[in-house]
C-alpha cells in the first residue's frame, strides 16, 4: 500500500478567492494574499493534496502497511548537539592521547571552526557500566543510565552538516534543506490519530527558546497544513487561548464555529488549491473538540506524589522537562500519535566553551525526567506500543575548544531508541578510537528514519507524497531499516 496524493486538474473558471486572485492582474492579486497568509503564518503549508468539501477526515486512523511494533512515539530532542563522548560512547584512548593533537592517521575532516589543530579533550566525567547489559553511561546521566537494558544504543550515527539549523531539518525532515515535511508530519499523514480531540502531532518547544532553524523542523513542508505540528507549552497555561470566552456558551461556541465552517467550505471547490483553508477549516473544529477534552489531558494536578517524585515535579531544577515529559505520558496515553519535546533553548546543548558547565545544568535539568517517562511508560504497560527517542541533530568533536569547550560533530554521535519493539540493552555501531568518525555498524539519518518508520508499521520506500512530479519520502532515495534493532 503507498500513501501518496496526485496533481489536481485545472479548474476551467476561477471557483475561489485563490483563484481569481491568481488570474486577476496578471497574478499581482496573488501577492497580497501571500502578504495575510503570511501574516497569519500559514505561507509554509505548501497548496498540495487539498481537502474538499465532503472529503475524508486527513487525520482518521489509516491502516499501516505491515502489523505495527510502536502505536506511537516520543522524541525528545536534545537541542544544540549534546557531547556523545561525554555521555554515551567512552574512549579510553581520549584519555589517553588527551593534550596531544590528534594524530594524522585520523586524516582531513570537515568542522565548523579552525578546530583541527587543537588539541584533544578528554571526556569531562568518569564512565561505568550499568544494569544486567553493562552498558557503559557517563556520571553525567545517573538516572538514564538505570534504564539501560531498555534502550538500543546507537553509537555509530552520522549525518551530513556541521551547521545547526541544517541538522536540525535533517534530524526532523530527512534534508538539510527548509521546506520538507517533518518526521512527526510523516507519521500523521501514514497513520493518521487515535484520538480526534487532540493534535495528532504534538510539540513542545523549550520555553527558554525554540531551536535553532525555528518551526520548519516540525512543519508540514509541501505536505496539506493538516499535518503539522501544534505546539503546546509547559506551564499552567500549555494551549493558549483554549478556554472559552466568559459569557459564551458552549452551544454558542459551536454555532460560531459552524458558521464560520460553513462560509470556509464555500470555496473548497473541486480544482482549488486551498490546503491553507481546509486546514485552518479543521483547526476551528479540533479546537472546539479541545475545549471539551484538552483541559483534561493537560490537568496534571490529580498525579499521585510518587508520580510528581519521578518526574521532579517538586524540585526547581527538574520541574519544568519533568511537566512536559509528564504532559507527553498523558497524551500518548489518550492516543496522541506523535509527541516531540526540545530539551535546551537557542544555545542549548551547543557547549563550545564551557562543556562542563553547559552539559552539567542541561543532564541536571532532563536526567531524572526521562529516567521517569521511561519508567512511568513501563509501569503503566505502554513502552511496549510506544517508541522513545533521545539525540540532538550531532554529537561534538574530540578536540578542544576554548579552555575546555566542543565544538560540532555530525560525522559520529550517539542516539537511542528505547520501547515500541526495539531491542533493548544493546549497544548498535561505534565510533572510531577518539569519536571522530562513526566507523563500524553506521547509521545515518535515513536509516535511523526508515527505522522508525518500520516500527510504526510503514515501509519508508512506499509511504510516499506527490509533489513536483515525484513520489517523494523522508528517507529521500536512501535509508535501511536497522534489523539489530527491532525486538
Amino acid at each position: 500500500m503507498s500513501h501518496c496524493c496526485g496533481p489536481n486538474g485545472p479548474a476551467t473558471r476561477p471557483t475561489s478567492r485563490r483563484q481569481f486572485l491568481r488570474h486577476a492582474g496578471g497574478g499581482f492579486g496573488m501577492l497580497a494574499l501571500a502578504s495575510m497568509l503570511g501574516r497569519d503564518g500559514l505561507l509554509a503549508a505548501a497548496p498540495h493534496a487539498p481537502l474538499r468539501a465532503g472529503a475524508p477526515n486527513p487525520l482518521a486512523p489509516r491502516p499501516s502497511h505491515f502489523p505495527a511494533k510502536a502505536q506511537r512515539v516520543i522524541f525528545l530532542f536534545m537541542s544544540g548537539g549534546p557531547s556523545h563522548v561525554d555521555l554515551f560512547d567512552p574512549k579510553p584512548d581520549l584519555i589517553r592521547l588527551a593534550g596531544q593533537p590528534i594524530p594524522e592517521s585520523f586524516g582531513t575532516f570537515k568542522t565548523r571552526r579552525a578546530v583541527a589543530k587543537n588539541k584533544l579533550l578528554a571526556p569531562l566525567r568518569a564512565f561505568k557500566p550499568y544494569g544486567e547489559s553493562g552498558i557503559e553511561v557517563s556520571d553525567f546521566l545517573p538516572n538514564i543510565a538505570t534504564c539501560v537494558d531498555d534502550l538500543c544504543l546507537l553509537r555509530g550515527c552520522h549525518g551530513d552538516s556541521v551547521t545547526h539549523p541544517e541538522s536540525v531539518y535533517q534530524m526532523n525532515t530527512g534534508s538539510i534543506l527548509m521546506g520538507r515535511p517533518s518526521l512527526g508530519a510523516w507519521a500523521t499523514y501514514g497513520l493518521g490519530t487515535e484520538n480526534q480531540n487532540m493534535p495528532a502531532f504534538v510539540v513542545m518547544p523549550d520555553p527558554a527558546g525554540w531551536v535553532k532553524g525555528g518551526a520548519p523542523a516540525w512543519g508540514n513542508g509541501y505536505m496539506p497544513a493538516s499535518y503539522q505540528g501544534t505546539i503546546l507549552r509547559g506551564g499552567e497555561s500549555p494551549i493558549l487561548h483554549l478556554n472559552t470566552p466568559k459569557g459564551i456558551s458552549a452551544e454558542q461556541q459551536l454555532a460560531t464555529v459552524d458558521f464560520i465552517n460553513q462560509l470556509n467550505r464555500q470555496n473548497l471547490v473541486p480544482g482549488a488549491e486551498d490546503s491553507e483553508l481546509a486546514a485552518r477549516i479543521g483547526a476551528y473544529e479540533l479546537a472546539f473538540r479541545m475545549q471539551q477534552h484538552a483541559p483534561d489531558v493537560v490537568d496534571v494536578a490529580k498525579e499521585t506524589a510518587a508520580t510528581r517524585q519521578l518526574y521532579g515535579l517538586d524540585d526547581k531544577i527538574t520541574a519544568e522537562f519533568g511537566h512536559r515529559c509528564l504532559l507527553a505520558r498523558r497524551m500518548v496515553e489518550r492516543g496522541v500519535r506523535f509527541v516531540q519535546l526540545y530539551c535546551g533553548d537557542t544555545n542549548g546543548w551547543d557547549g563550545h566553551s564551557d562543556m562542563e558547565g553547559n552539559h552539567s545544568k542541561l543532564c541536571a535539568q532532563s536526567d531524572l525526567p526521562v529516567a521517569g517517562l521511561l519508567k512511568d511508560l513501563k509501569s503503566r504497560g505502554l513502552l511496549d506500543s510506544t517508541l522513545v527517542i533521545w539525540g540532538g541533530e550531532f554529537g561534538r568533536m574530540p578536540m578542544s575548544e576554548g579552555t575546555n569547550g566542543r565544538d560540532h560533530n555530525p560525522h559520529g554521535f550517539s542516539m537511542w531508541l528505547a520501547g515500541g519493539g526495539v531491542k533493548g540493552g544493546q549497544v548498535i555501531g561505534a565510533t572510531d578510537a577518539v569519536g571522530l568518525r562513526a566507523e563500524s555498524e553506521k547509521t545515518h539519518v535515513h536509516d535511523i528514519h526508515a527505522t522508525i518508520l518500520h516500527l510504526l508499521g510503514m515501509d519508508h520506500t512506499r509511504l510516499t507524497f506527490r509533489h513536483n512530479g515525484r513520489n517523494e519520502r523522508l528517507t529521500d532515495v536512501s535509508g535501511t531499516v536497522i534489523r539489530k534493532a527491532i525486538g
